[in-house]
């Protein structure tokens, strides 16, 4: 774990906690200092532009928009990418194109590199020493303390360029789906690198859904190895975290999402079961974040999960 903390704030107060737990998620501005920002956003733009093309399969990341605001779809029957690049990305860091990026008459890449990222992933806190030193902090293990984890894991992590005019829309979804657990526990820290607006597709959250709304599918791996999937949890599996107070029978048709617009450096817990989305990014302005995503270690962890451990398993958040 890193000796230095780049955070400007303590561990989350009583207030703030409380916040969470009512609503699915906490924005916190200034949490990380700007000379951190700055780091991350320069060593986030260096690897755009010196990553190679030669080399590269030309993965697009599919988000799996889709326009249906019903809950019930949870972007479950929309496809995402799912080849060998993307599947063996958890111990790399590697780059994942926008759809939008490619000339749809030709196939042919229609923007410069840096400008074509959709995002890069998925473990740079282990292998960018940037990266790494703004994610394993005290002041992130001091928040998974207050959330109540026991064994906290960081199991990926991802730049999202959001890039001008073509980022794309990611339509409602729960992290926990993608990264499951039994019973869920995943916590996404969601760092902004550069202001997020509603013009370039800032976050927007369905507030308390957490508490009302199950985690129905898991995103896995095939079983005949040819790519991913959605599948039920099954009814064994949970489908809220242990110990959530739960609002029984209380699921909306349709749900009600705030905006979050937020400044650079500004932090935002989000809980594994709260429906979030964010719009197309439709400016001329790019919306560089940072995320990384927490899991209880103790929790069980399974082989079909699309994202698999590396060798040595997880990181730790704890020392």
């Amino acid at each position: 774990m890193a000796s230095n903390s780049p955070d400007l704030n303590n561990d989350l107060t009583d207030e703030q906690l409380q916040s969470y737990n009512q609503n699915g998620y906490l924005i916190i501005p200034n949490a990380l200092s700007a000379s951190t920002i700055a780091a991350l956003l320069h060593e986030a733009q260096h690897m755009l532009s010196t990553f190679p093309l030669s080399s590269h399969p030309m993965t697009k990341f599919s988000t799996g928009a889709s326009d249906d605001n019903n809950n019930n779809s949870n972007s479950s029957k929309n496809p995402h990418v799912g080849d060998a690049y993307f599947l063996t990305s958890g111990d790399k860091i590697r780059f994942f194109f926008e759809e939008d990026a490619f000339d749809p008459s030709t196939g042919a890449l229609a923007k410069p590199k840096h400008r074509a990222i959709n995002k890069i992933g998925h473990y740079l806190h282990e292998l960018n020493p940037t990266f790494r030193s703004s994610t394993l902090t005290p002041y992130h293990a001091g928040i998974a303390r207050r959330l109540g984890f026991r064994d906290p894991r960081v199991l990926q992590s991802m730049v999202i360029c959001k890039q001008p005019a073509i980022g794309g829309k990611v339509g409602a979804h729960q992290d926990s789906t993608f990264l499951y657990t039994d019973p869920p526990s995943a916590v996404g820290f969601w760092i902004a690198l550069e202001d997020a607006t509603a013009e370039n597709g800032c976050l927007s959250f369905a507030k308390g859904s957490h508490r009302r709304t199950p985690v129905r599918s898991r995103f896995v791996r095939k079983e005949d190895g040819g790519g991913v999937e959605f599948v039920d949890v099954g009814a064994d599996g949970a489908r809220f975290p242990a110990g959530l107070e739960v609002e029984q029978n209380q699921e909306q048709e349709e749900e009600t999402y705030a905006m979050g617009e937020v400044k650079a450096g500004t932090l935002v817990l989000i809980h594994g079961n709260l429906l979030h989305q964010s719009q197309k990014n439709l400016s001329e302005k790019s919306r560089f974040i940072y995320t990384f995503h927490v899991i209880e270690g103790k929790n069980k962890y399974d082989e079909r999960n699309w994202l698999q451990p590396p060798e040595k398993g997880f990181s730790k958040l704890y020392p």
